[in-house]
């Protein structure tokens, strides 16, 4: 019974939390490889693009509230989403004309672009803050819970509760359908393939004929609403706050440059590689400890690698190691 307990309490702080936050993260990930690979730079404004796209989706789940409108025991987010898109796609695409563009048709080193991107996020970062502010804003609504630690306990009779929330399911669902509309867009369809073959070889594929003002113009498309995506998701399941995603910019490249930068397959492998490292690491590992141990080697501390406060220190960590000895990542990049 023991063994289940710990079981049951691994997947409620480790397991389930980490598959969240790592569809979370893959979501994010992928829009930073998707850039990398067909625009050839290294996009540093995207988490702030991520909080733009969310910002837009709380203030219309708050005229849908305001209004009465809501989606039953699902979060009234989910409606708010595609507006939420549709004006990160706007900024987007704004920005690529007012900004990126210039520095395409100068032919710009991608180094440039990563200094232009950096401007770029100082910009997002206060327009965001002066939309929304700077505090935390909580916009779940619907049911919490699938299941809670209470009845899972009155279900089964175990010590230890297993708590599902509902956030994290829609979290799972809705990224395993924007992933499998996203290959499918890739492999199958006219305008997927171009941007496969635009990423492959720039030249050559303006040869064939493809139109890069609609490459660009589509792979921007594409990255708000991953962006916006993965930053209501993570609202959602956690909070929203500005700097946050500001910080959340470190472990969504690290997932990209662990998985393969330019490898969309490598980017959600290494959002989850990141995302079960920073939890297993800042887990307090004494309750698994104390069911599976005898009580004499049971530790007497929090058994805790590091403290949560440096969560984002193990991403950093990792991404030092895969740039020193595997530059290329887990899935070699460079391509979409």
């Amino acid at each position: 019974m023991d063994l289940i307990n710990a079981i049951v309490a691994l997947l409620n702080f480790v397991l389930i939390p980490a598959t969240a936050y790592g569809a979370q993260l893959a979501l994010g990930a992928l829009g930073v490889t998707l850039i990398y690979g067909i625009l050839r730079f290294s996009n540093f404004a995207h988490g702030d693009t991520m909080a733009f796209g969310t910002t837009i989706t709380i203030l219309f789940t708050w005229l849908f509230q305001s209004m009465g409108i809501s989606f039953g025991p699902l979060p009234t987010a989910l409606i708010a989403l595609p507006f939420g898109i549709a004006g990160c796609a706007l900024l987007l695409l704004m920005t690529d004309r007012v900004v990126f563009r210039f520095y395409r048709a100068q032919k710009a080193v991608p180094v440039i672009l990563v200094i232009v991107s950096m401007g770029v996020m100082f910009v997002y970062n206060g327009l965001v803050r002066f939309i929304i502010g700077v505090d935390t804003q909580r916009f779940a609504d619907g049911e919490r819970f699938i299941i809670s630690a209470r009845d899972f306990k009155e279900m089964t009779g175990l010590d230890e509760g297993l708590a599902l929330k509902s956030t994290q399911a829609i979290t799972l669902v809705v990224a395993a359908v924007a992933v499998a509309l996203l290959f499918w867009f890739l492999n199958r369809t006219r305008t997927g393939k171009s941007m496969r073959a635009f990423s492959d070889n720039e030249d050559l594929a303006l040869l064939s004929g493809i139109n890069p003002e609609r490459v660009v113009m589509v792979t921007w498309l594409i990255v708000a609403a991953l962006a916006t995506i993965a930053g209501t998701l993570y609202g959602l399941d956690k909070s929203f706050k500005p700097f946050t995603y500001f910080q959340l910019l470190l472990p969504i490249f690290a997932s990209a440059i662990v998985g393969g930068l330019g490898s969309p397959v490598g980017a959600i492998a290494g959002g989850f590689v990141i995302a079960y490292s920073e939890v297993m690491i800042t887990y307090a590992w004494k309750k698994v400890a104390g069911y599976v141990l005898p009580e004499s080697l049971a530790p007497d501390n929090l058994a805790q690698l590091l403290s949560t406060d440096y969560k984002f220190a193990v991403s950093f960590a990792i991404l030092v190691v895969v740039l020193l000895f595997k530059p290329t990542g887990l899935f070699k990049g460079k391509s979409v």
